[in-house]
């Protein structure tokens, strides 16, 4: 099977839930049969139907399953022509990785933080007691 070639404008064509194509790193791909899978809803993918959503697929930072699914969606490539939008610079590896487990060593360290102060408050709370039953003693 050939690679599909099509303009920005072909694909601005297909932009409603019933048809609905969208651009990510320069490559078409043909959501229509996702749209009620998606686990965002519906709405996410028609914010950006007929158009480029490579930062909005980026910015939200998909899993390789996620990544995987796409593959099975791809419908062909841009063909560029003057005018058209200029493409959205794929992320390197290491940039990528980085940001994935920038935002895991943050929720780790909070509950690095919650899981101390949880122990501080209870030593507290049990230093209290035993200061209250001495007093009463």
């Amino acid at each position: 099977m050939a690679t599909k070639e099509l303009t920005f404008q072909d694909v601005a064509e297909h932009n409603t839930k019933k048809d609905l194509y969208m651009v990510i790193h320069d490559v078409i791909y043909d959501a229509t049969k996702f749209v009620d899978e998606h686990p965002g809803g519906e709405e996410v993918l028609l914010d950006v139907a007929g158009q480029d959503a490579t930062e909005a697929f980026e910015d939200v930072g998909h899993s390789d399953e996620a990544r995987e699914t796409l593959e099975q969606l791809k419908v062909g490539i841009v063909k560029r022509k003057a005018g058209d939008p200029k493409p959205k610079a794929a992320p390197t590896g290491a940039v990528a990785a980085s940001a994935q487990t920038e935002g895991a060593g943050l929720g780790v360290g909070l509950y690095a933080v919650v899981l101390v102060g949880g122990l501080i408050a209870y030593g507290a709370y049990q230093y209290l007691q035993q200061q209250q039953a001495a007093q009463n003693a």
